[in-house]
């Protein structure tokens, strides 16, 4: 520390979990927690800083920094945010605004969550990154730091796929299959099996009566892929679009940066990648190797707090050494 204050205090935001840590100057995590979600879009942006406000504090009284810097309340020189929903431009400088008002440390960027994977899942400062979490997104950075974004509005703005678009296609297939209306799938009985009812008619009847929700629905991705392994050919083939949808984003994302694909590493990050499928990985590769010759995939091996981390450490330009050893703790911890 310098000055009785952490290099970053950084911030991975999520729907439903935050996570949130401060890193010393040598790039030593000095403490960490995960909190309840702080998201701008469920609680508005100063309900979500009130929010952060109790995280912040607890992750300072258990690194020692409570009250530091003659009480100001600033933890550490630089904030670095990478949040869930920071679709848009505008949505990124409110953030960043609210965040530099919070008065935690000296200075403050949010930034979309999808930067947080990247940064995560390579030493280099450009690349793609592809996130399947709830929902599908990619950013793509070239070397001159030029960006290519999406909306990641679902539907609405072209996406297909994530946990919950996942899970709304199991039971699609699964209903059709039960009633005749497609072809046979063994996903339906999985389905039942999974939430103990007599068959997957019952589970659309809890859906609709919000006995169950979103978050069932995403956990049936983790379903689809053992259904998919044991050879079901709809099953199959829910897997391989999920794949054909990863490939095109982060291809077109190249091509719209005019990125020769040759090098350039795709990472992959979010619970549904994170899962570490083989027959997803496998097709996600194949489809790399013909739309964009040369990209190298790669699942991130450290949470994407850590990604924060370090996109806060390359902003006080600390040693790359410390980049390092903050790798090493969180891999360590994962380990």
């Amino acid at each position: 520390m310098a000055d009785g204050q952490a290099a970053v205090l950084a911030i991975d935001g999520g729907n439903s979990k935050t996570d949130l840590a401060l890193v010393g100057w040598d790039g030593t995590v000095l403490a960490a927690i995960r909190g309840p979600g702080a998201s701008h879009e469920d609680y508005g942006i100063d309900g979500a800083m009130r929010r952060l406000g109790d995280m912040v504090r607890e992750v300072a009284v258990k690194a020692g920094l409570d009250g530091c810097d003659s009480g100001s309340g600033i933890l550490a020189r630089h904030l670095s945010a990478c949040l869930a929903g920071a679709d848009l431009p505008d949505e990124e400088a409110a953030l960043t605004a609210a965040l530099a008002a919070a008065g935690w440390s000296h200075s403050a960027v949010a930034m979309n969550d999808t930067f947080a994977i990247l940064r995560g899942g390579t030493d280099l400062p450009w690349g793609v990154a592809v996130t399947c979490g709830a929902g599908i997104n990619c950013v793509a950075v070239a070397p001159d730091g030029t960006t290519a974004r999406y909306l990641s509005h679902g539907v609405l703005s072209g996406d297909w796929g994530g946990g919950l678009g996942l899970g709304t296609a199991v039971m699609w297939h699964a209903m059709r299959g039960w009633d005749g209306r497609g072809p046979a799938t063994a996903l339906g009985a999985a389905v039942a099996a999974r939430f103990g009812v007599a068959s997957v008619r019952d589970v659309a009847v809890a859906v609709h009566r919000g006995e169950l929700g979103e978050p069932d629905l995403i956990k049936l991705s983790e379903l689809l892929f053992q259904v998919a392994a044991d050879g079901d050919r709809v099953a199959r083939s829910l897997v391989s679009k999920q794949a054909e949808e990863i490939q095109l984003m982060a291809a077109a994302a190249m091509r719209r940066l005019g990125m020769a694909p040759a090098g350039v590493t795709v990472v992959l990050g979010g619970g549904v990648l994170e899962s570490r499928d083989p027959l997803l990985l496998g097709e996600i590769g194949r489809r790399l190797a013909v739309a964009a010759p040369g990209a190298v995939a790669r699942v991130i091996d450290v949470p994407p707090v850590a990604g924060a981390a370090l996109l806060g450490l390359d902003h006080v330009t600390a040693a790359a050494a410390a980049g390092q050893r903050l790798r090493e703790q969180y891999r360590a911890d994962r380990a």
